[in-house]
């Protein structure tokens, strides 16, 4: 990968851009620590093996301030990149500011793959293939007729929610540490759960009615700094059957760790990273994208 490109960018640098090839990017706060530059380059480079018009493409980080982001989104259009994809916390944050979504964003209130328009950005959200996908390759589970257990009701939360639904769970529970907010969830989720049943509850307080034999799904941003807690601890709700990290860097967050040591089967987000960018990769170069390159390329970045 070139220099450019494993370069955190910020607005600054948004605002005195220039680029002859074809610009993608990340954009997220944190950022440091995303492999997306890593596999979207990989996958390129080899595109342009066989289709030379792929070789001035690159795929770039930048850090933005939420704050800032109706600004930074503009600049981008501006700028002439062709394709964003947005991690915490601008997936909610962004769809306000787009000029066309598709169905799951409308539905799940996230966007995490950006399209350039001659207007201005449209929306998608790859996040819940690619959660289906990882949890089929690494856990062996279909989210059809499944108990899931959901940490978080932020735009990743979301996604997942809107993906579980519209597999038809038999239960979505979704615990968050802020009621007004997993209510709102509750709310807009509930036109979409037809027969599966669908619950909140308080984090600091989770039930003991949670189905026993769940898949654990967090959504949440705690693992991804040095010291930060579980979201929930495993040894408090009934015995979980699955328990997936939508974080994939640290590879073993505290929540993982304590999976392995009750023995429950587990992985991180690795795998749904990989699937969710090859389905947004796909959407911008129109072209059928090497899956098992980005694949490569993420585990030996970890």
């Amino acid at each position: 990968m070139s220099a450019a490109a494993e370069k955190i960018s910020t607005l600054a640098d948004l605002a005195a851009w220039s680029f002859a090839g074809v610009a993608l990017a990340v954009v997220g706060r944190p950022v440091a620590h995303s492999l997306s530059p890593t596999i979207h380059n990989a996958a390129l480079a080899e595109l342009a093996k066989t289709q030379p018009r792929f070789s001035d493409w690159r795929y770039f980080k930048f850090d933005i301030d939420p704050a800032v982001l109706p600004r930074a989104l503009t600049l981008f259009h501006q700028a002439g990149f062709h394709g964003l994809n947005l991690t915490v916390p601008h997936k909610a944050l962004a769809v306000p500011q787009l000029t066309a979504s598709d169905a799951f964003v409308q539905a799940a209130g996230a966007a995490n793959t950006l399209s350039r328009t001659e207007t201005g950005w449209g929306g998608a959200n790859t996040d819940g293939y690619g959660l289906s996908a990882a949890l089929r390759q690494d856990l062996g589970l279909e989210l059809a007729g499944a108990n899931v257990v959901l940490i978080g009701a932020g735009g990743a939360a979301r996604a997942a929610a809107v993906e579980c639904l519209r597999q038809n769970c038999a239960s979505l529970w979704i615990g968050n540490r802020t009621q007004a907010t997993l209510t709102a969830l509750l709310s807009n989720l509930q036109p979409l759960a037809g027969e599966t049943t669908l619950h909140g509850f308080d984090l600091s307080m989770p039930p003991s009615r949670l189905p026993t034999g769940a898949c654990v799904l967090n959504a949440t941003s705690l693992g991804l700094q040095p010291g930060d807690l579980s979201p929930i601890n495993l040894a408090k709700i009934p015995r979980p059957a699955l328990v997936y990290d939508m974080i994939y860097r640290p590879a073993r967050t505290a929540l993982l760790r304590q999976a392995a040591e009750l023995g429950v089967t587990c992985a991180n987000g690795l795998s749904m990273l990989v699937h969710q960018g090859a389905r947004a990769l796909e959407m911008w170069t129109g072209t059928k994208v090497p899956v098992d390159v980005m694949h490569q390329a993420a585990l030996a970045a970890v």
